[in-house]
């Protein structure tokens, strides 16, 4: 490749990864054509891009960026899969379509997860489909903040109930009294 074409193939990946902070690390080196366009076909319905390009440029490409993925990452066919909302939905799509593809016994071991990026951090594959959203890490949060003001208005509310609770077992006549300790 001449450094012109690599010039241009660079600037095309950085203009395509600009921003991009989740991904997921596949290797296919099994797979025919007809499969690769079921597996972009699907995902690309759940708004999943698939890219596969030369490791070496990708690899500028994402230190550039300062993405940093291990080494051994970048041996053999590399597919990108990146554009769901978060790394969770990401992972767990490509999961889904894995679990579906394998059921065929031919098609065992033939679409592999190397690694998964989340927010420019390489992360397990588990662990990205573990973490939580950004929402659900915000309600995370406001329940860890609320929790001690909850607990306080509950001893603030709690000597009042049983005030009330004993003022009311003064004002019952004793025959409504026998009523309530029956029920």
């Amino acid at each position: 490749m001449s450094k012109f074409l690599k010039a241009l193939e660079l600037d095309a990946l950085r203009k395509r990864f600009s921003g991009v902070r989740d991904l997921v690390i596949l290797s296919a080196e099994k797979i025919n054509s007809q499969q690769t366009m079921l597996l972009r076909n699907t995902l690309s319905k759940q708004k999943i891009r698939l890219t596969m390009t030369k490791n070496t440029l990708i690899r500028k490409v994402f230190q550039e960026a300062g993405i940093q993925v291990a080494e051994q990452v970048w041996r053999g066919p590399t597919f990108l899969a990146y554009g769901a909302e978060n790394v969770k939905a990401l992972s767990t799509t490509i999961d889904q379509f894995i679990t579906d593809f394998e059921k065929d016994p031919k098609q065992k071991d033939k679409i592999k997860v190397k690694t998964a990026v989340a927010d420019g951090q390489e992360v397990t594959f588990e662990q990205a489909m573990k973490m939580p959203t950004r929402q659900e890490a915000i309600g995370e949060l406001v329940g860890m903040l609320l929790a001690p003001f909850m607990a306080i208005a509950g001893q603030l509310v709690a000597p009042g109930g049983q005030l009330a609770s004993q003022i009311e077992k003064i004002g019952q006549t004793p025959s409504d009294a026998a009523k309530s300790d029956a029920t």
